[in-house]
């Protein structure tokens, strides 16, 4: 049996997502919850941490961060839907 890879999710940061990465990671946040709050994979988060990607973009205020995770699984986003009479079923 081969294996099976996901598609692309098709989402990129860019340098204003970068800011905002930089200073989630100043402030504490763990890499898994940035990347969650951004829906990519957390090696995208490791390269902006490490330097490898954004590089000379300097990190967001404190001000202008989202709330400190951990954030909701989407399991736990679907059940939310749900109870608020929102269906996610494909049609």
């Amino acid at each position: 049996m081969q294996g099976f890879k996901a598609q692309p999710s098709g989402i990129k940061l860019d340098d204003d997502d970068a800011t905002i990465v930089k200073g989630m990671l100043l402030r504490g946040d763990r890499q898994h919850d940035i990347a969650a709050w951004f829906g990519v994979n957390g090696g995208r988060i490791a390269e902006i941490s490490t330097g490898a990607k954004f590089a000379e973009v300097k990190p967001a205020k404190q001000t202008e961060l989202p709330p400190q995770g951990p954030y909701l699984s989407g399991r736990q986003s679907a059940e939310l839907l749900a109870q608020l009479g929102f269906s996610y079923a494909a049609e």
